[in-house]
């Protein structure tokens, strides 16, 4: 979960680019500059980075409307366990998933994570959270997301899962003996609600 700083700095760096968009009076765009500078120093230091890398996180810095980035997760239950994959950059585990790429659905991208994380060809059912990573448990982030979570089910036969190039394992696990997590992504109250939706047709989807 975000401090309050970490908010308000992201909240600073959101002003700063889209004043730094739409902003055309010479003046102004120093003003926002300025702006954006203290944000992205006020960032490094609570993420513990340079400078230079929040630019690189914020590849879209001043080139439209400041949004959420969007991250979406899939939920395969199977058997009374859930499909994770160990994820190459931290050797910790979490439902498959990552960034919407642009021009696929928030489903697609569900779909299109699966086959490449666990090699799974699934539908997304039901859509059961949309959370807003800055209000939740994950590890803080200096960038500012959405995370949308689906139900799926297995089209065609079931295989073992096979890792793909960004991980290095994929396995089902019973919701009382979960691996590590890479709380970055997700949290045990993502996966607990997967089985609780799972268990209720008639659940309403959680949002924040």
């Amino acid at each position: 979960m975000d401090n309050t700083w970490l908010t308000q700095a992201k909240r600073l760096q959101a002003i700063a680019s889209t004043g730094l968009h739409f902003c055309r009076d010479e003046y102004d765009r120093e003003r926002y500059q300025e702006i954006a500078d203290i944000a992205h120093r006020m960032l490094a230091e609570l993420g513990g980075v340079p400078p230079a890398r929040i630019l690189e996180l914020v590849s879209d810095f001043a080139q439209g409307y400041a949004t959420p980035k969007v991250d979406v997760r899939g939920a395969l239950i199977e058997h009374g366990r859930i499909l994770l994959v160990r994820e190459k950059s931290d050797g910790c585990w979490t439902l498959p998933g990552g960034y919407a790429d642009v021009g696929l659905s928030p489903a697609e991208n569900v779909i299109k994570e699966i086959r490449e994380e666990a090699g799974i060809a699934v539908s997304a059912t039901r859509l059961y959270s949309v959370r807003h990573k800055a209000k939740r448990e994950y590890e803080p982030d200096v960038r500012d997301f959405y995370k949308l979570f689906f139900l799926c089910a297995r089209d065609g036969d079931e295989h073992t899962p096979t890792p793909g190039l960004e991980t290095m394992d994929a396995d089902f696990f019973a919701p009382d003996r979960l691996p590590p997590l890479s709380r970055g992504r997700v949290v045990e109250s993502d996966i607990q609600a997967a089985f609780a939706f799972q268990a209720d047709e008639a659940r309403a989807a959680a949002f924040d």
